[in-house]
């Protein structure tokens, strides 16, 4: 009978160590594996990175084509960019261009 009262005391002495060992390996895991962890925040910065490239490369399309609105505004007419869209829309070209034919289906761009 003794050895039986051993086992149970040794027993109730180790299950807190146990449970608290088990509490922190949960809180362990859950700070690097779970929804808010270390790997979900580097996937977070990832896709920061990307918006931050997206947000740049729309940034850039902006400007270009705020600069071109604005060469075709009435009280400010480039002459350059009128010259342009008239040619495109009238599908012609100056004699003194250089016209380079391609095949068909092979873009330029």
């Amino acid at each position: 009978m003794s050895i039986g009262r051993e086992i149970r005391r040794r027993a109730k002495l180790a299950v807190p160590p146990l449970i608290f060992l088990l509490v922190v390996a949960y809180f362990v895991w859950n700070a690097t594996q779970g929804d808010r962890g270390l790997r979900a925040y580097a996937s977070r910065l990832e896709d920061l990175k990307a918006a931050q490239a997206d947000l740049a490369r729309a940034e850039g399309d902006l400007a270009t084509w705020e600069r071109r609105v604005a060469g075709l505004r009435p009280n400010h007419l480039d002459p350059d960019a009128l010259d342009e869209r008239s040619r495109a829309m009238l599908n012609l070209s100056d004699p003194a261009d250089v016209v380079v034919p391609y095949g068909q289906g092979k873009r330029l761009y």
